[in-house]
This record gives structure tokens, sequence and C-alpha cells, in this order.
């Protein structure tokens, strides 16, 4: 029973997640006109909605550790990527409008893609090579002028709980580049929400916030040490059950 429980609860989100990704993409077009602080608010209510969907229909709790360490300075935020759940929540949690970095093909997706195009995001061709760093750098230092930070998952995909992706240094390569400094987070939503799978469980998410790390007497390798060393420490203090005592 508790199997068949878990995934009508699943199905519901799932059906509900559908039908407000269409209403909201249309909202999202109808705010256009807007100012870009108002449609940024506008489009990250479906943000909003779909996390308290998530903690209604599947009991996803989470708490925040840390958030005293957010900075009154422009930031670069490098997170733990382990599910979706991250993505949607971080954009209208963190103090400063988002801008994500991420492989242009998300644009296409219907709905979804439609209203990411709307913000002030920075999508990048991946074939492009050196010129997409270019890309992001030229970008980055006018949304960081602008006031927005920008968040990058320096592991690249979502890594299964308890394990850890190879940490690339381009996060911080744009903090050296820009002088921003970098915020580090930490999270379990993969406990709740595993890469890839249709369930979706109970529990109660940690996200931690680390102090900002600036990049003055850094390289971008030693900076992205410094980062990832705090992060995976901070997964063993979250999710201690999940790493083996070794």
């Amino acid at each position: 029973m508790r199997n068949i429980s878990l995934f009508l609860r699943s199905l519901l989100f799932m059906l509900v997640m559908i039908v407000a990704t269409i209403v909201w993409a249309c909202v999202c077009f109808l705010a256009a006109p807007l100012s870009y602080n108002k449609r940024f608010f506008v489009t990250s209510r479906w943000n909003v909605f779909i996390i308290w969907c998530a903690k209604v229909i599947c009991g996803i709790r989470y708490e925040i550790k840390g958030a005293e360490n957010f900075p009154d300075a422009p930031a670069i935020v490098l997170s733990k990527h382990q599910s979706a759940w991250e993505t949607i929540f971080l954009l209208p949690s963190l103090p400063r409008p988002l801008v994500y970095v991420f492989k242009k093909e998300i644009l296409y997706i219907p709905f979804f893609g439609w209203g990411m195009a709307l913000l002030r995001m920075i999508p990048i061709d991946r074939k492009q090579g050196k010129n997409a760093f270019k890309h992001v750098v030229n970008h980055g230092k006018r949304r960081l002028a602008d006031g927005q930070w920008i968040i990058m998952f320096p592991e690249g995909t979502r890594i299964p709980v308890g394990q850890k992706g190879k940490y690339k240094s381009g996060g911080t390569r744009l903090a050296v580049e820009t002088g921003a400094v970098v915020v580090p987070i930490a999270h379990n939503s993969g406990e709740c929400w595993p890469k890839q799978s249709f369930l979706k469980r109970p529990g109660l998410i940690t996200v931690s916030i680390g102090k900002p790390i600036a990049p003055e007497g850094h390289t971008p390798d030693s900076m992205m040490q410094q980062v990832e060393n705090w992060i995976e420490s901070e997964m063993r203090v979250i999710s201690p059950h999940a790493y083996s005592a070794g």
C-alpha cells in the first residue's frame, strides 16, 4: 500500500506540474512587457508553486542553514547537483535574481524553455568550445553589474546521493575574471527527488550555504578545490548515512 500511495502522489505531482508549466508559460508571455524585476518575480512564482506542491503532495520539506552567509555583493553561486529540485528551488530563494548558465537546447523545451527565454539567462552552445566560455564571461559581467547573481553546477550533471562528480573550474574561472565572490551550496535533494526517478519520496532536504570565497590570491583551480572541499565535507554532515566510514 505504501508503494501504491507513493506512486499515486508522484503521479498527481507530475500532472499538476505539467498543467502549471503550461499555464505559467502563458502568464509569462503576458508579463513580457513588464520591467525585468517584475518579469522575474512573475516567472519565479512557478518555482514557488512547484516547491509548495512538492511539500503538500509529496511530503518534500526543506530547511536552509547558513543564510547569513549570503553576501551583499556580486556573487557566483556554485551548487551541488543531485536532482531537478534545486534548480527549481534556488531561483526564487536567494537574495538576488539568479542567472543560470545552461545548454541552449533547454530553450527548445515547450512552455518551460519558452518561459526561460524571457529571462536573462546565459544559454551556451557547448560545440563552440573556448568561445562558449567567452560568451559566459561577457554576459556574466553584464549580469553581475546589473545586480544579478550567476549560478552554476560545477559537477555539470546530476550526481547520485553519496557520490561525487568531477568539479569543473568554469565557475571559478568566471569569478577570477569578474572579481566576484563564490558562494558554495551543499544539499541532499537527491534523497527525496532522485535523478531520473518518477517517484518522489517524502523527507527533509537540507540546503547549506557556505561562507563566500573571494578570488584574490586564487587560481581558478585552487579556488575550485576550496569549493569542492567545503561542499563534499558538508555533504557528509548533511547525509552521513550516504557515505562510507572511509
